[in-house]
């Protein structure tokens, strides 16, 4: 349950729709699920809006599968797995209803819900090689009910092809641009734009590049206001203050 779920079942109770005992029933699970291996924190969405996110790496496929059980258990609709090994997705896949995306390692049981963010969300990426990064962004974005807007491949080495998208860009509430190499799309969308910029930067790059170093450093020198920056590769993160962005009232 998250915070919208809860207020329509207070909604519910007030106007004598609901009794307070079902309520009550409703709201009776313990804050936390206890696996031994794992604890799951089935109130996340009631306190934060968005329900506990499962990390897949490291996971073995059956510990990945037994917190997928408990959460779908709490009645959870919709669960987002990243870092999700093949094999792992295979196993899930085998019981729950699973979609899974090879190239974001993305995994997502139950179905996507309805689009209620207030604005679109756009995803850009310097380069082809930054799309891993830039669907786990995307999708995330997605599973938290957001319209996502991709624009992949336009960086500032050839700006010509951003500048066929500024009709996106310019309406866009939120933009994540995802690059590796020196990270310079985020200082140029970050010089464009009204909205909020959110800079990944990614592990994309030759040797001096560093692991996506020399990225993270040069997003976090941005000279464009506006412009924030999360870890290297880090997708999901992106894509979660992305959807926190879009759907807060007001511009």
């Amino acid at each position: 349950m998250n915070k919208q779920e809860l207020e329509n079942l207070l909604n519910e109770v007030a106007a004598g729709r609901v009794a307070p005992a079902e309520a009550l029933l409703q709201l009776r699970t313990e804050p936390y699920k206890d696996l031994g291996f794992a604890k799951v924190d089935t109130h996340r969405g009631i306190r934060q809006g968005m329900a506990e996110v499962i990390y897949g790496a490291g996971k073995t496929k059956e510990q990945i599968l037994q917190i997928v059980s408990a959460m779908r258990a709490e009645s959870e609709k919709t669960v987002l797995i990243t870092r999700m090994a093949p094999e792992a997705a295979v196993y899930v896949a085998e019981s729950q209803p699973l979609s899974y995306d090879e190239l974001s390692k993305i995994g997502i049981v139950g179905e996507l819900p309805r689009k209620d963010g207030i604005g679109k969300i756009v995803v850009a990426t310097g380069g082809t090689s930054d799309l891993p990064v830039a669907e786990e962004a995307a999708k995330t974005a997605e599973v938290y009910g957001n319209e996502v807007v991709r624009l992949y491949d336009v960086g500032v080495a050839g700006l010509h092809r951003m500048m066929d998208h500024l009709d996106e860009i310019m309406s866009a509430r939120v933009i994540v641009a995802v690059a590796g190499m020196e990270g310079a799309l985020a200082s140029v969308l970050g010089g464009l734009v009204d909205c909020p910029v959110i800079a990944v930067p990614t592990s994309v790059g030759y040797g001096a590049n560093f692991g996506g170093l020399s990225a993270l450093l040069s997003m976090l020198n941005s000279c464009a206001s506006g412009v924030s920056v999360v870890n290297i590769d880090n997708g999901f993160g992106a894509g979660y203050l992305a959807s926190m962005i879009n759907h807060m009232e007001g511009k």
